[in-house]
């Protein structure tokens, strides 16, 4: 894979100093010195101490990435929202893992995309996870075709660019209000390697939920969702502690209903800036279907009480 840059700077500056300035990473030059790349200031191989001057075009070739054997493929079709040579966008189901667990080495979405590459006859096959989702939950899940795509959207995490919008159906105890904002630590729940709980701000990690409650019917609420921070669990612990756990949340106190069996959570929309055309993308997946139908029970006068 091929990368341009045109040097605009009306002072010299080393290739090296220069590239890690446009995302490439140390580990990602290595690669491109020592295992095939090439770097090329207007036609020319360089190294990384060579001095750009205004005016000079820098190209960089990127070697492919080879398969990781460890990791299975699998031929389950993807659900692809979106996808081009930089990004892919999928709507993940409900119990499909994000990624191999030491209870989960294969049938993930990870080992899914991996099947999708190999099919694909993909250059680069190295399955970039940018965003995660618990194996209950539903919706869009972001990944990385190539590494370099993947260290500038990790610039984006990092500072909170990359917006996450949810949907989630929970007990409404009345009292929460229509809309607002949870701030509260989240740690690890002590003799549990899973559950997370609310704790001082100081024995946890802040952690910033935005709300608007969409919709009622009896005991039951649509709540519109959206993360400020990314902690583990974080909007489940958050509205269990506010006294409205998510429906069929067994693990935060919600109760199951005849159309669900997991937490009624679904990541319905995803923003982001696209790392090398600078556009603005937003996708969106409609709701899963077992939440739709539990939503659409409400009609009929269904409320699970």
């Amino acid at each position: 894979m091929q990368f341009t840059f045109h040097y605009a700077e009306n002072y010299e500056q080393p290739i090296k100093t220069y590239v890690k300035q446009q995302g490439i990473s140390r580990t990602l030059l290595a690669r491109i010195k020592f295992q095939g790349g090439r770097i090329e200031v207007n036609g020319y191989e360089q190294n990384v101490l060579y001095a750009l001057k205004k005016g000079d075009v820098l190209t960089l070739c990127i070697p492919s990435e080879q398969e990781t054997q460890a990791i299975a493929s699998d031929d389950t079709p993807l659900n692809i929202v979106y996808e081009d040579d930089h990004l892919l966008v999928v709507n993940k189901e409900a119990g499909v893992p994000s990624i191999p667990s030491f209870g989960h080495q294969q049938h993930t979405m990870v080992n899914r995309v991996k099947g999708y590459y190999l099919r694909q006859n993909y250059e680069n096959k190295v399955v970039h996870t940018v965003t995660r989702l618990d194996k209950d939950t539903s919706g869009l899940m972001l990944f990385a075709k190539h590494a370099y795509a993947h260290a500038l959207i990790d610039e984006q995490l990092r500072a909170h660019a990359i917006k996450k919008r949810y949907v989630a159906l929970v007990w409404w105890s009345g009292q929460l209000e229509q809309q607002g904002h949870i701030k509260k630590a989240i740690a690890r729940k002590d003799n549990s390697v899973i559950e997370r709980c609310v704790v001082a701000d100081h024995l946890g990690k802040f952690a910033h939920t935005q709300y608007q409650i969409v919709r009622t019917c009896g005991k039951q609420a649509l709540v519109d969702i959206m993360l400020h921070t990314g902690r583990t669990h974080q909007i489940r612990v958050h509205f269990s502690y506010v006294h409205c756990p998510l429906l069929a949340d067994a693990m935060y106190g919600g109760a199951a209903t005849p159309y669900l069996q997991r937490q009624a959570l679904h990541c319905a929309q995803l923003t982001l800036t696209h790392p090398f055309s600078g556009e603005t993308l937003t996708f969106k997946a409609p709701l899963a279907s077992d939440m739709q139908q539990q939503v659409d029970s409400w009609k009929e006068g269904i409320d699970d009480e």
